[in-house]
């Protein structure tokens, strides 16, 4: 089914895998694309469980814009092991003009086809997304 606004179809295998991620912990990460000729969004890249932040990181194209969801696992102060899955629209400032406004106007469909993300951020360099921001949305020590 398109979005009205973008025309955006949302990929089954796009919600399969992040309810893998959720359900069952099977990724690390995920990061999606526009197929702007196939008009959807799809999967572009699977992270691994054992994969680290900055395998994600360097996923991520430096120049184009992607959405990513990512579990993030941390310590509270309690000594206590938790996680958080995080959705990221990765939106460099060198990415074209077109292609920021086709993943501005796709976003919120693209969020409510992937129900259970806790945090949302919303990045145009990779500090904005850093470890340290990462852990200050959800107040733990370490990861």
């Amino acid at each position: 089914m398109a979005n009205a606004a973008s025309g955006m179809a949302v990929h089954d295998d796009c919600k399969l895998k992040f309810l893998e991620l959720k359900a069952k912990r099977t990724h690390r990460f995920i990061i999606y694309k526009i197929e702007e000729k196939q008009k959807q969004v799809v999967v572009e890249k699977l992270g691994e469980p054992t994969e680290s932040y900055e395998d994600f990181t360097a996923g991520l194209p430096a120049d184009e814009c992607r959405y990513a969801v990512y579990d993030f696992d941390f310590t509270t102060e309690e000594n206590v092991q938790k996680s958080r899955i995080f959705f990221i629209a990765w939106s460099p400032d060198t990415a074209r003009v077109r292609s920021k406004m086709i993943y501005a106007s796709s976003k919120d469909r693209f969020k409510r086809e992937l129900d259970g993300f806790q945090v949302e951020l919303q990045a145009t360099d990779p500090t904005e997304m850093g470890l340290d921001v990462f852990r200050s949305r959800v107040g733990g020590i370490e990861c």
